[in-house]
């Protein structure tokens, strides 16, 4: 049988002399009006119950899906923007190394699922943008498919959310075409990136709820039935997938959460079907299914993550002990419980996790230039420290001398108040503190801590150090009274200044190791200034000695550990960003990303700008209406009595408030934010504009369009043969293929949209003439790293042209500037060296030379070749001299021990024995 779309909320006519009316203009009467909690002018929109024809159509756009998202996904064979962190990530789970993010690990673990049957092995560290895959052969296209496929997925899932609402089926492939070729969606679906999983999640949950609202719109006849349980089950997976990609499903969560409050206190008012014992079953059925199968799919999905990272890893610095100690080879065995004078111990900061308190053979560079005291974050021989009383104990020949002094008689517990020195047995030097000030955070309040002292030597009264246990901290009354291995937490003051043992989250220059500073403050806050006892050996202290461990926290105690560590981590990533930007920004397209440039080619986040603008004006228009009827409404109009009126406000209103909830919580938001974060409002946008597409062509019969069924089909034509020439105008950013200068320039609409067409070259013939190295264009460091003591330039023509022609250079330029990206000139560099630590950063600019060398001016200065590194991931500790303080739990302390042994080997064996960086710093993207 042949299908023909009828007007989708045709209301039956019951009464013969209104046969004459139209069907969806009709106004409601009293008599009209449903008796239940069902809606008028709703029909059964189920989407298994499809014409063969729609499925038809269904497939033929998801094949031209497919080619659009899969054509040269191939391209580019190298690391592209966030690739860096989340195929890091992958190589992470396949190694079992525990790694901390601010996303859930949905979309990771998928990702690491589509490599790992592909036959990665681990072993690519995706460290920099522009890192070669074909040469280590690393699968990169297997795992772009995977977020390609679930893009391409996105196109039926938006056909039958439009098909659930009520819209024809021209105006639902409309919609799917308005997604294949928008081509901001295009770029996030090619690449090794979480944003592909999170749409087609959030695709999936507004169609699951679209189908389950249609059910229950229809009254108690569909209430419980298969079809409703199905789609709200369905819901509540979709839901949990979501919000187990990234935590913007929580906005999800909101919006059907409201829903749900609308239909419930909709049951409430339906006296004459909805029993309070009918209205608690839709009450349980709704909490099961919203909140319990969203809440256990999200605990999986970690249960599935710790699962996977069982090994100590770059992440497990944010962790607390408990936490760390889960993990292979981190975990210890038994130590003795009391502390006694004579053990030896190895102290952990209790706050920022930045690990045990360190010495090693190494000066400060600066102050007493005595030996260095640090954090260091692993277990080491460096660590462990002698804990003595002020004085030796008494023998019968006078005081006993030597370490060993404490080895014999009965245990002396350290108790609250008591005075020690702490002896490290590697360098035979003391635990000392003096009025100078730190190398790094030179504060008055702030006192250097160094060890000092040689073998035999008695020490003076600058190693006092006095016990204050911090009894509220303390776990048992014991671990109150004197110092237990672990359950006793306490401050160390300096007896002759009075300043606390302190550190925070900043950490040393390369003379340091790059490992976290410990001072003695004045004024020192309470949670960095406390310490407690990790390891615990003493002679006397044997087997049958009480022993104590870490307490194991258990999956639900990691869970909600992991989940502080993540919200805190996310909170503080306040920094700038080369290609952040704000919300307002983000309707009117107002700038986008740059995530790769190379070889004269460019990969830059774009969107369609005519499907992007068509779908905020859907929502203005939307906007305009809802005030214009709430104005006749207060002057009395009874608006709402028209059908079409009231549908209209419900199901676009409904949709509208999907884009609000994914859009206006980002203006709460004081973190870095990027265009891509708009993605899921926009999926709500374009369905609100083809919503309203379909109420004004087929439902609205005012405007004499549903009458003239062929205007709204070429208006559909019209809109969609538009939107692919204006792919096509952008399909090079989004592809990364050749272009030219001519045709990049004739697309910038907006001064805003900071893409380099000077990147391109004039003639796509140019491509065969410059080799591939030609597009590593100038690359400008600008280190707040230590490196040089003065500023270089130099030119090198990468390429040769003739002399007539133009070309591009490769400069290379150091510029030291400071927080505020204020560039430093050599006397205020040479008056920080020493005293700040610097960080390398590396970004590539472009420029056109003649022939002579003269620069050509050709449109802006670009970053060709450069996406700064997604601050969106895991946070790496901050290094600063003056950073106000606070307790740093947010940041983990420093890399692998193997790279800090090797830093420390490889001073110890420089000539003249001085302080000096092992390695050359890193490029962080190319």
């Amino acid at each position: 049988m042949e299908h023909k779309d009828k007007p989708s909320n045709e209301v039956p006519i019951q009464a013969a002399d209104e046969d004459t009316r139209t069907p969806n203009d009709i106004a409601i009467s009293a008599k009209d009006k449903a008796k239940d909690f069902s809606s008028q002018g709703v029909n059964d929109n189920d989407i298994f119950m499809l014409p063969s024809s729609d499925f038809q159509l269904l497939g033929f756009l998801m094949a031209v899906a497919a080619l659009v998202r899969l054509f040269r996904i191939y391209q580019p064979s190298s690391v592209v923007f966030d690739e860096v962190h989340f195929g890091g990530f992958a190589s992470k789970y396949i190694k079992g190394k525990f790694f901390m993010d601010v996303h859930p690990p949905l979309a990771k673990l998928l990702l690491t699922l589509a490599g790992w049957l592909a036959g990665f092995d681990g072993e690519f560290d995706f460290k920099d943008i522009g890192k070669d895959y074909a040469e280590p052969g690393v699968p990169y296209v297997a795992m772009r498919l995977l977020p390609a496929l679930m893009g391409v997925m996105t196109i039926p899932t938006i056909f039958l959310t439009l098909k659930a609402t009520g819209c024809r089926t021209m105006t639902a492939a409309m919609g799917a075409g308005l997604i294949i070729f928008e081509n901001g969606l295009l770029t996030q679906s090619r690449l090794i990136l979480l944003d592909s999983p999170l749409i087609i999640f959030t695709a999936f949950t507004a169609l699951a709820w679209t189908c389950f609202t249609n059910q229950h719109e229809q009254g108690p006849s569909k209430a419980f039935d298969a079809s409703w349980w199905f789609w709200l089950v369905a819901t509540g997976l979709g839901l949990g997938a979501t919000v187990s990609v990234k935590w913007v499903g929580l906005f999800t969560i909101a919006w059907v959460g409201s829903l749900t409050v609308v239909q419930l206190w909709v049951l409430v008012g339906d006296t004459a079907t909805v029993t309070p014992r009918k209205w608690f079953k839709h009450f349980l059925a709704r909490f099961f299914c919203l909140v319990v199968i969203p809440l256990t799919f999200y605990l999986g999905l970690f249960a599935i993550h710790f699962i996977c990272l069982v090994n100590p890893g770059d992440g497990d610095g944010f962790m607390s002990s408990e936490f760390q100690a889960t993990l292979n080879s981190k975990a210890m065995q038994d130590v003795p419980a009391n502390v006694v004078l004579g053990s030896r111990v190895s102290i952990r900061h209790h706050n920022t996790h930045g690990g045990y308190l360190h010495s090693h053979n190494h000066m400060y560079p600066t102050g007493s230039k005595q030996q260095q005291i640090t954090l260091y974050p692993h277990k080491d021989e460096n660590n462990m420290w002698l804990l003595e009383n002020q004085t030796q104990p008494e023998g019968l020949d006078g005081p006993i001398a030597g370490l060993d002094a404490w080895d014999t008689g009965e245990p002396v517990p350290i108790k609250d108040g008591a005075i020690l020195r702490l002896y490290h047995f590697v360098t035979d030097r003391r635990l000392h503190s003096h009025d100078v000030r730190p190398p790094v955070s030179e504060a008055e309040w702030q006192n250097e801590v160094s060890a000092y002292g040689y073998e035999s030597f008695e020490g003076d009264a600058n190693d006092f150090f006095r016990v204050e246990i911090v009894k509220s901290l303390s776990d048992g009354v014991a671990a109150k009274a004197h110092v237990r291995t672990i359950e006793t937490k306490f401050r160390l003051f300096h007896v002759m200044t009075g300043c606390a043992l302190f550190s925070h989250k900043v950490k040393l220059p390369d003379w340091g190791f790059e490992q976290q500073e410990v001072t003695c403050a004045k004024q020192g806050t309470l949670p960095n200034s406390i310490w407690y006892v990790e390891q615990n050996e003493h002679p006397l202290l044997g087997a049958d000695a009480e022993k104590v461990n870490y307490k194991n926290p258990g999956f639900l105690g990691k869970f909600w550990e992991l989940q502080k560590v993540m919200w805190t981590t996310n909170a503080g990533l306040v920094e700038s960003h080369a290609w952040d930007s704000r919300p307002p920004s983000w309707p009117i397209l107002r700038r986008g990303i740059n995530f790769w440039g190379k070889d004269r080619r460019q990969i830059y986040l774009i969107g369609n700008p005519v499907i992007w603008w068509s779908s905020t004006a859907a929502i203005g228009i939307y906007v305009l209406f809802k005030v214009y009827s709430i104005l006749r409404w207060q002057r009395g109009f009874q608006d709402y009595s028209n059908l079409n009126f009231k549908r209209f406000d419900y199901e676009i209103g409904t949709t509208v408030l999907g884009w609000a909830f994914h859009y206006f919580p980002f203006f709460l938001m004081h973190r870095q934010l990027f265009l891509h974060h708009y993605f899921p409002a926009l999926y709500f946008a374009i369905i609100a504009l083809c919503q309203v597409y379909d109420f004004a062509t087929n439902r609205v019969s005012a405007l004499g369009l549903r009458e003239r069924p062929a205007i709204g089909k070429s208006g559909i034509a019209a809109l969609l043969a538009i939107s692919i020439v204006v792919f096509t105008l952008y399909a090079p950013l989004s592809y990364g293929n050749q272009w030219t200068q001519r045709s990049c320039n004739k697309v910038k609409l907006l001064k805003t949209w900071d893409f380099d067409c000077s990147v391109f070259p004039a003639e796509l013939s140019d491509y065969a003439i410059a080799p591939p190295s030609a597009g590593n264009a100038q690359q400008t460091a600008a280190p707040v790293a230590s490196g040089a003591n003065e500023q270089k330039s130099q030119d090198v023509n990468v390429t040769p042209h003739p002399a007539s022609e133009p070309s591009i250079s490769r400069v290379e330029k150091v510029e030291y500037r400071d927080q505020d990206g204020n560039i430093l000139d050599e006397t205020q560099v040479k008056e920080l060296e020493g005293k700040v630590s610097f960080e390398t950063r590396y970004e590539t600019r472009t420029r056109v030379i003649d022939s002579e060398g003269k620069e050509i001016a050709d449109g802006p200065v670009g970053r060709e070749g450069v996406a700064p590194p997604h601050p969106d991931v895991q946070r790496l500790p901050e290094t600063a001299a003056d950073q106000p303080e606070d307790d740093g739990r947010e940041y983990p302390a420093t890399a692998s021990p193997e790279k800090d042994i090797r830093k420390e080997k490889s001073v110890e064996k420089a000539d003249d024995g001085k302080p000096r960086p092992a390695s050359e710093p890193s490029e962080a993207t190319r």
